[in-house]
């Protein structure tokens, strides 16, 4: 594909997501009825897209309409790349310019943060002077991040299995087992490092709240939330412990077993995690808005709800209090999110602590993409003895 037809691509693609369809589904919908295009194709195609979401009212405003073309106007005139160029109608590529295409014009006061309007003032409450920052922040791609897999391998072996393959890695400081890739993050995948389990893709951030609870050899541990398993795969890669899954939607877990094998680690998947209480720490990475990982799901901003937002925090309530009774006396309960908003966060503590007060706030840890990772939260909360 030319450059310009890729552009083309990017803009039928963008006209669905536009529409109300996700994202993701969108572009491997377009990817298999596209199998000319090729890998690297797929991957610009990819990056257009996910850029123009980032961007979206910004790009907006600089293209001069809300569509899939203007928005990679606008996203062509802030890379400062001639639209002339790109927007010729030869072969495949998108239409010439008319006096119906936009001039477009400078973003102006939320545009230029790329948010939706009703949420600013959340942003503004809950970030203070480091709100412009990080909307800004949020407005780039994401650092890849690994986790190496202390069970099979020291960060130093990990990087040296990855710098074999041609993938340079650089320690960060969020986690003493976290490594940002900084050449070939698209190989980590078929990378034999990745395959014998050495590491594992996981946000810095991500990390660093898995190292901020307090495991301890022997323990029993329920990761209420699991998702995928990444943080059940990290703890258990911290302790020798035994460890339980469980999440609402078991099909998020679906390769968490192949996933476990690979990391030389055993966790236990259950339907019932109150049959194996009381646990030394129940971890809740409860659902939520994910305004801490926009970065990596744009698509989701533009979806989120200020009713959706209220209706996330009743759920988030009604996970702590399910799970402390599953806390064994003088144990942990671990409130996680991947928030940026107090009303998930520290508000969501103190009103637990008000309906417990025999529970006690041990430590909290807020996290954004300023720290180089995605936004995070955690709150470790002792149960009563």
């Amino acid at each position: 594909m030319t450059p310009a037809a890729r552009v083309a691509a990017a803009i039928e693609i963008l006209d669905d997501i536009l529409a109300g369809d996700p994202a993701e589904k969108v572009l491997t919908l377009w990817a298999r009825n596209n199998r000319y295009a090729g890998s690297k194709d797929r991957v610009a195609v990819r990056d257009y897209v996910y850029d123009a979401v980032r961007c979206q009212r910004s790009f907006a405003a600089l293209g001069g309409i809300a569509t899939g073309r203007g928005l990679m106007m606008g996203l062509l005139r802030d890379a400062e790349i001639p639209l002339e160029s790109m927007f010729t109608g030869e072969g495949h590529a998108p239409a010439p310019l008319t006096d119906f295409d936009g001039e477009g014009r400078a973003p102006e006061g939320n545009e230029k943060f790329d948010l939706p309007d009703w949420i600013v003032p959340h942003f503004e409450a809950s970030l203070g002077d480091d709100m412009s920052l990080i909307a800004e922040a949020l407005q780039d791609r994401a650092p890849v991040f690994l986790r190496v897999n202390t069970t099979l391998a020291t960060r130093d072996v990990a990087r040296s299995a990855l710098a074999d393959e041609d993938i340079d890695t650089i320690p960060h400081a969020l986690s003493p087992t976290a490594l940002e890739v900084m050449k070939n993050p698209r190989r980590v995948a078929q990378s034999n490092a990745f395959k014998d389990g050495l590491v594992e893709l996981q946000d810095a951030g991500s990390q660093a709240i898995v190292d901020d609870l307090p495991l301890k050899n022997g323990d029993r541990v329920l990761d209420y939330c699991a998702g995928g398993g990444g943080k059940s795969l990290a703890m258990a890669a911290k302790i020798d412990g035994l460890f339980y899954a469980h999440d609402a939607d078991p099909k998020r877990m679906k390769d968490l077993e192949v996933r476990a094998a690979r990391a030389d680690v055993k966790v236990h998947e259950t339907d019932d995690p109150m049959m194996d209480a009381p646990y030394d720490l129940v971890l809740c990475d409860v659902p939520c808005s994910g305004t801490g990982s926009w970065r990596r799901a744009p698509g989701e901003k533009w979806r989120l709800t200020q009713a959706r937002l209220d209706e996330l925090c009743k759920i988030q309530a009604q996970i702590m209090d399910d799970c402390a009774p599953m806390v064994k006396k003088g144990g942990v309960l671990a409130f996680a999110t991947c928030s940026l908003l107090n009303q998930e966060n520290g508000d969501q503590v103190t009103a637990f602590l008000a309906r417990n007060p025999d529970w006690a706030l041990e430590n909290s840890r807020s996290l954004t993409p300023l720290d180089g990772g995605d936004g995070f939260y955690v709150a470790v909360l002792r149960a009563p003895k």
